[in-house]
C-alpha cells in the first residue's frame, strides 16, 4: 500500500521539470536571448540555494524536485540564448532587417499551401529549412528556417524534401517562433532538385487519394476527408472550414494524436485478430507510424502528434495512465530539445494538455460516471470530450477570442464515426496507390459518416451564439477558466444540476422549434440577394421570370451554391464574373453544374491569366458560352434591366500593370429592378470610380454593392455621387484585410444611407415594396440549410 500511495509523486516528477523546459524555452523565443541569459542566471542562483538544502537531512521529496527542474532551466536557458543568439546574427536576419533582396537554397517541410487574396492573385505559402543564403555576392552555409510566399499561378508542384533555390525579398516574421524572415518571390524557383523516393511515394499516396475523394464523394466531403485523415486541407471549403471551427470541431481537420491512436489502434487489433506475435505487432505498428508520418508530412506539428498520439494509445492499451504520466513528461522535454520552436507553438499547447487531459482527467471521469450508472461506451465519450474542452478552452481563448459552447455536444455526436472515418479514409488512400477503381468503390463507403459528421457541424454552428468572442491572450484565458470553475461548482451541486438540465433542455427545444419552423430560409418575392460567401462576392438578382442573373460566384466551390440551392435557383439567365480574382470565380463550376446557364459575360481585361483561365475551362465543361461585356452596352433579361457602366479605364499595354490594374477593370452594372436602382461594383478601386465619374455618367442609386469589400480604396466623392438608401457589404467573418474600412463607413453613415454587412448578418435579401420603399430581411450565418 505505501508504495502505491508515493507511485502518484514519483510520477508526477518530470511533469514540474517538463514545465520548466517548456518556460524558459518559450520566453527566450519571445523576448531574446537577454532573457534567456537572465533566466539562466537566476535558476543557477536557485539551483545553488536549493543544493545547500539538499544536503541537510529530513528533506522533503518536492524539495528535490524543484532542485532538477532549476538545473534543466538553467541548462535550456542557456541553450536557448545560444539558439536565439545564433538566429539573431544570421545573414537572413540581418538581411530582414534592411528588407533586401536574398539568394536561398531551402528544403520544404511541408507542402505549398494557397491563401486566397482580395487584393490580387492568390499566393502560396510554406515553411522551409535553410541550407545556404546568398547576400549579394556573398554565399553563407546556414541552417535555420524561412517561410517562402510566392505567386500561386507561377509556382510549380513541389514536395517536401526538394532542394529549391529561391530569389525574392526579405522581411521580418510576425510571429516570434524561431522562423528567421519571409522571403517573398514574384516568380517561381530559379532551380529545383530532386525529390526523395519516400516523399514522390507520399506525394502519389496524397494526390490520388485526393483524386479519387474527388471522382467518389460530393465536393464538401471529398475536401474534407483528405483532411481528416492526412491532414491535407487543401480542397477544404471555406464553409465546412468555418462550421468546424464554430461548432469546435476544427481539430478534426488537423494530423492529431487522435488520427495516429486511431490508426495504431486498429493495427494491434487486426495483430491480436490474427493471433500473430505481439513482436510482430510492434513491429507492423512501427512501420504504420513511420508511413503515416511521411504521408502526412514530418512537419513539427506532424511528429508532435505522433509522439502525443503514441503516449494517448499506451495509456489506452495498457491501462497504465500513470506510466503515461511521466512519458508524458519525458515527450515534451524531447520535443522542446529537437524543435525549441514547438514552445511556443499554438497547436503543442492543445496537443499537450489535450493529451494529458486524456491520461489524468478522462480516467478519473469515466470511473464517476460508471459509479453513476452511466453504460461504459457513453461514459468514455463523455468523459473525453469534456476532459478535452475543460484543458483546451482557455488555450483557444487565448489564442483566439472565441468560446464554443457546443464543442462538447458536437464532439460527443461526432465521436462514432471519427474512428470509423480514419481506419476507413486510411483504406481509401492505400486501395489509392494499388487500384483507383477499387479506392473510388470503397470511397462511397464513408458517405453516410461523412454526411453525419458535416450535418452535425452545420447544424452545432448555426445554433445562436455557439461561438461566443471573448478576450484574447491571459484575459481571455483567466475569463474562460472562471467561467469553468463557475460551471463545474453548478454541475457538483444536484440541485442545481437538475435547473442546468432543464433549462438546457428548454434552450435546445426552442431553437429546434426555431430552426424546423421559423424560416431559416428567404421567402419569395425578393428582387436581390446578396450571398454569404465569405470574403468575396456573390449576387444574385431576379428576373421575375423564374431565372435569375448571377454576379460573381464567391471564393470557394460550396458556398454560393448552397445559397442558390436556397433560392431554388435552377435557371440562370446570366452568370457575369466582375474580374477575375480567386474570391469572385472559385464557386463558378458547382455554380454552373446541374443548372441550366444561358451564358457567362466577362469584361474586356482577361487577367490575371490564371483566374481566365479557370473561367474558361468551367464554362467550356458545361458547355457554356462566354460572351464580352463592354461599357455603354445594356440589355433585358425578364423584368430586370442592366447597363454595363464601366470600365471606362483603358487596359494597360504592360502586363505587370494590367494585373495591377485588375480591380479597377472591374465590370461595373447598374441595375433597374423592383427593389429600385442597383449599383454593382465589383472591386472597382479609386481610379475606375474616378474614371466613370469623369465621364460623366450617373451613378445614382438605391442600393450600393459597396466596392471591394468596403476597402479603404473607395472614394468619398464617388459615395456622395451614389448617396445610396441602402449599401450592402460583402465582406468575410474576421479577415485579415480591415474590411469594411471605419472611414468609408463613416462616409455612409454621413450620407444617411442604411448598411447592411454579411459578415454580421448574413445573407441579405432585398424585397421592393411596390412604392418605391423597400425591406432587408437576412438569414445569419449557419442558419442557410439548403
Amino acid at each position: 500500500m505505501s508504495g502505491e500511495t508515493e507511485q502518484p509523486v514519483l510520477d508526477a516528477r518530470l511533469v514540474p521539470v517538463a514545465l520548466t523546459v517548456w518556460g524558459v524555452t518559450a520566453a527566450g523565443i519571445v523576448f531574446g536571448s537577454t532573457v534567456s541569459w537572465i533566466l539562466a542566471s537566476v535558476s543557477a542562483a536557485f539551483c545553488a540555494c536549493l543544493f545547500v538544502v539538499v544536503r541537510r537531512r529530513g528533506y522533503a521529496a518536492w524539495v528535490l524536485v524543484v532542485l532538477v527542474a532549476c538545473v534543466f532551466g538553467t541548462a535550456f536557458s542557456v541553450l536557448t540564448a545560444w539558439r536565439m543568439s545564433e538566429a539573431e546574427v544570421h545573414p537572413l536576419t540581418r538581411a530582414a532587417e534592411s528588407g533586401g533582396w536574398v539568394s536561398v537554397q531551402v528544403t520544404p517541410i511541408e507542402d505549398p499551401r494557397v491563401m486566397a487574396s482580395s487584393m490580387g492573385p492568390a499566393r502560396v505559402y510554406f515553411h522551409a529549412s535553410v541550407r545556404s543564403v546568398t547576400v549579394g555576392k556573398q554565399r553563407f552555409d546556414a541552417g535555420g528556417s524561412v517561410t517562402i510566399r510566392a505567386p500561386s499561378d507561377l509556382w510549380p508542384k513541389t514536395l517536401p524534401g526538394q532542394v529549391l533555390t529561391v530569389r525574392g525579398k526579405v522581411s521580418v516574421p510576425r510571429r516570434s517562433d524561431l522562423t528567421l524572415a519571409v522571403v517573398t518571390t514574384e516568380g517561381g524557383p530559379i532551380a529545383v532538385g530532386d525529390t526523395p523516393w519516400y516523399q514522390r511515394w507520399a506525394g502519389a499516396v496524397r494526390s490520388r487519394f485526393a483524386a479519387v475523394c474527388a471522382a467518389a464523394l460530393p465536393a464538401d466531403q471529398a475536401g474534407l476527408l483528405p483532411g481528416l485523415v492526412v491532414g491535407d486541407t487543401s480542397a477544404l471549403s471555406p464553409v465546412v472550414k468555418d462550421n468546424f471551427t464554430a461548432a469546435g470541431l476544427s481539430h478534426l481537420t488537423a494530423v492529431s494524436g487522435a488520427n495516429i491512436s486511431i490508426l495504431l489502434g486498429a493495427v494491434l487489433l487486426l495483430v491480436r485478430a490474427a493471433s500473430f506475435d505481439p513482436r510482430i505487432g510492434a513491429a507492423l505498428a512501427v512501420v504504420t507510424l513511420v508511413a503515416f508520418v511521411i504521408v502526412a508530412r514530418p512537419s513539427p506539428s506532424v511528429l508532435r502528434a505522433a509522439v502525443m498520439g503514441t503516449i494517448g494509445l499506451l495509456s489506452l492499451v495498457t491501462g497504465r495512465r500513470k506510466q503515461a504520466l511521466p512519458a508524458l513528461g519525458c515527450a515534451v522535454i524531447v520535443l522542446v530539445t529537437v524543435m525549441p520552436e514547438l514552445a511556443v507553438d499554438w497547436g503543442f499547447v492543445l496537443s499537450t494538455t489535450a493529451t494529458g487531459a486524456l491520461v489524468i482527467l478522462a480516467p478519473v471521469w469515466v470511473d464517476g460516471l460508471r459509479r453513476c450508472g452511466w453504460p461504459r461506451w457513453l461514459a468514455e465519450a463523455t468523459a473525453v470530450s469534456c476532459a478535452a474542452f475543460v484543458v483546451t478552452a482557455p488555450v483557444v481563448a487565448a489564442m483566439a477570442g472565441t468560446l464554443s459552447v457546443v464543442a462538447i455536444v458536437a464532439n460527443l455526436l461526432v465521436a462514432p464515426v471519427v474512428g470509423v472515418l480514419t481506419v476507413l479514409g486510411a483504406l481509401v488512400a492505400l486501395l489509392a496507390l494499388i487500384s483507383a477503381p477499387a479506392a473510388t468503390l470503397a470511397a462511397h463507403t464513408v458517405r453516410p459518416p461523412m454526411w453525419w459528421l458535416l450535418s452535425v457541424s452545420e447544424r452545432a454552428a448555426a445554433v445562436p451564439g455557439a461561438n461566443l468572442t471573448v478576450p484574447s491572450g491571459i484575459l481571455g484565458a483567466v475569463f474562460v477558466i472562471g467561467v469553468l470553475l463557475v460551471a463545474v461548482v453548478l454541475v457538483w451541486n444536484r440541485i442545481s444540476r437538475w435547473v442546468i438540465g432543464t433549462i438546457v433542455l428548454g434552450v435546445a427545444l426552442a431553437l429546434a422549434f426555431q430552426h424546423l419552423f421559423a424560416g431559416g430560409r428567404i421567402a419569395p418575392g425578393w428582387g436581390f440577394v446578396m450571398c454569404d460567401v465569405g470574403q468575396g462576392d456573390g449576387l444574385v438578382l431576379s428576373t421575375g421570370d423564374g431565372r435569375v442573373v448571377v454576379i460573381d460566384v464567391g471564393p470557394d466551390p460550396t458556398s454560393m451554391d448552397r445559397c442558390l440551392k436556397m433560392l431554388g435557383v435552377n435557371d440562370i439567365a446570366l452568370v457575369v464574373i466582375s474580374h477575375f480574382h480567386a474570391d469572385h470565380i472559385g464557386g463558378l463550376e458547382a455554380v454552373l453544374a446541374g443548372r441550366s446557364v444561358s451564358a457567362v459575360g466577362v469584361g474586356p481585361m482577361l487577367l490575371p491569366e490564371s483566374g481566365f483561365r479557370v473561367v474558361e475551362s468551367a464554362a467550356s465543361s458545361k458547355g457554356v458560352p462566354l460572351i464580352g461585356l463592354r461599357s455603354g452596352s445594356e440589355f433585358t433579361l425578364g423584368s430586370v434591366r442592366l447597363s454595363v457602366l464601366g470600365p471606362t479605364l483603358a487596359v494597360p499595354r504592360d502586363r505587370d500593370d494590367a494585373a495591377e490594374s485588375a480591380n479597377d477593370q472591374s465590370l461595373v452594372l447598374m441595375a433597374y429592378t423592383s427593389a429600385g436602382r442597383i449599383l454593382l461594383t465589383g472591386d472597382a478601386e479609386v481610379a475606375g470610380e474616378a474614371s466613370i465619374l469623369r465621364a460623366g455618367i450617373d451613378v445614382r442609386a438605391d442600393i450600393l454593392k459597396l466596392p471591394h469589400h468596403g476597402s479603404r480604396t473607395t472614394s468619398e466623392a464617388f459615395l456622395e455621387a451614389v448617396r445610396p438608401r441602402l449599401t450592402l457589404v460583402s465582406v468575410g467573418v474576421g479577415n485579415t484585410f480591415g474590411h469594411p474600412n471605419p472611414a468609408v463607413l463613416g462616409e455612409l453613415e454621413s450620407l444617411g444611407g442604411a448598411v447592411a454587412r454579411t459578415d454580421r448578418d448574413g445573407t441579405l435579401a432585398v424585397y421592393g415594396n411596390g412604392d418605391g420603399s423597400m425591406s432587408v430581411v437576412s438569414v445569419p450565418r449557419g442558419n442557410i440549410f439548403g
